[in-house]
């Protein structure tokens, strides 16, 4: 089995190494590049061609975020993996708009990490559970709001303002319990790479038809 190529842009060399160190001990990974600023990593890492990014928000020349947006169209096949210590659910948002497939909350053991670099290259979207669970309680929050704004016509059985698919809202209601994604799959019968594309589906719903909404909720509270 060929090992994953991987790249990590970090500007904490601390951090940089303890990755280094944590891949090194692991089959299935290789480290092929680090990088301390979006500038060298939006230089150099195309023509790494990398299966997996390992990508920090706060770096200190640009947005982790913007350095995705950058990468993302030059790099189809690659999939990048958030790793940072912001845990605010508009970061994840905007991470995942730009081209992001997963996003980790800092610090995260070895084992952990190389077990979200093989989810993601499997099509799972890798997620921090107090993350995910935040992602998802705002996406409920912003739903109920939408419903209890709906005109009489609206509500009726004819209309609907819900986005989701009948399994999205399965896989939705299973996560908000605390089920991890292995469970939610195991509890469907389904992939954990498929329990990752509605969970990606969920977050590009929540994201593109619901941004108005969520930016006038966080200025109302």
């Amino acid at each position: 089995m060929r090992k994953i190529n991987v790249a990590l842009v970090e500007d904490d060399a601390r951090l940089r190494k303890a990755v280094e160190r944590g891949l090194a001990g692991a089959d299935t990974c290789r480290l092929v590049g680090m990088f301390a600023t979006a500038a060298d990593a939006i230089r150099d890492i195309p023509a790494l061609a990398p299966d997996v990014i390992l990508m920090d928000v706060n770096l200190p020349d640009r947005s982790g975020v913007e350095c995705v947006a950058e990468l993302a169209p030059q790099l189809p096949g690659t999939q990048i993996l958030m790793l940072t210590v912001y845990q605010d659910p508009d970061t994840a948002f905007q991470a995942i708009a730009a081209g992001a497939h997963g996003y980790l909350v800092k610090p995260v053991m070895p084992k952990r990490l190389v077990e979200a670099i093989l989810e993601v290259r499997e099509g799972g979207v890798p997620m921090s559970r107090a993350i995910a669970r935040q992602v998802i309680e705002a996406f409920r929050t912003l739903q109920e709001r939408q419903a209890a704004a709906a005109t009489p016509s609206e509500k009726s059985p004819t209309a609907t303002n819900d986005p989701l698919t009948p399994r999205e809202r399965q896989v939705l209601e299973l996560l908000v319990e605390g089920y991890s994604y292995k469970e939610t799959a195991a509890q469907l019968g389904i992939s954990i790479g498929t329990v990752g594309t509605y969970v990606e589906r969920i977050y590009e719903k929540l994201h593109v038809s619901c941004r108005r909404e969520m930016v006038a909720w966080s200025k109302s509270r």
